[in-house]
């Protein structure tokens, strides 16, 4: 039998319970980290953009307004617009930095659709490229990761 290591998913283990009620905004915090010791992408006047730190896929980030806001709805309309153009800037890092076939792109309002931080609306921005489901997530439910996210983030820097 061959090892699989996730070693960055000890990191979410690991978060105490308290810290994983819905009054915990680690979406609040990011922002205020300092770029060589966070994921952050880059910033906008209204939001940011930040690599996953649980990512379902090499790349995938996130552009959340600095502002927590449960719902799209609740937006300003220069904060939508900012947020909108920001995940097309997001897009085009990643097509630059990885060459992906494809993309998933996209909100999970609430808690019903999946949403891990449903008080505070992120868009998901999630590189795809043909074949990456492959027998590991669907038979080993494990998903492989091709690079460590401090590489992945300073390699999608270089694109801005």
């Amino acid at each position: 039998m061959k090892n699989l290591h996730a070693y960055w998913r000890m990191e979410y283990v690991k978060v105490p319970q308290s810290e994983k009620t819905k009054n915990y905004n680690p979406f609040l915090e990011i922002p205020k980290m300092d770029e060589s010791s966070s994921l952050l992408i880059f910033r906008s006047q209204f939001c940011y953009s930040a690599l996953n730190k649980f990512p379902y896929n090499a790349g995938h980030s996130m552009v959340i307004p600095y502002r927590q806001v449960a719902d799209i709805q609740n937006l300003t309309e220069e904060e939508y617009i900012d947020i909108c153009q920001s995940v097309l800037r997001m897009q085009k890092i990643l097509i630059d930095a990885l060459k992906p076939d494809g993309f998933n792109i996209g909100y999970n309002l609430g808690i019903a659709a999946g949403a891990g931080i449903a008080h505070h609306v992120h868009c998901h921005v999630v590189p795809r490229w043909e074949g990456d489901t492959n027998f590991m997530p669907v038979i080993g439910q494990t998903k492989v990761l091709p690079q460590a996210l401090e590489k992945m983030v300073a390699r999608l820097r270089t694109f801005i």
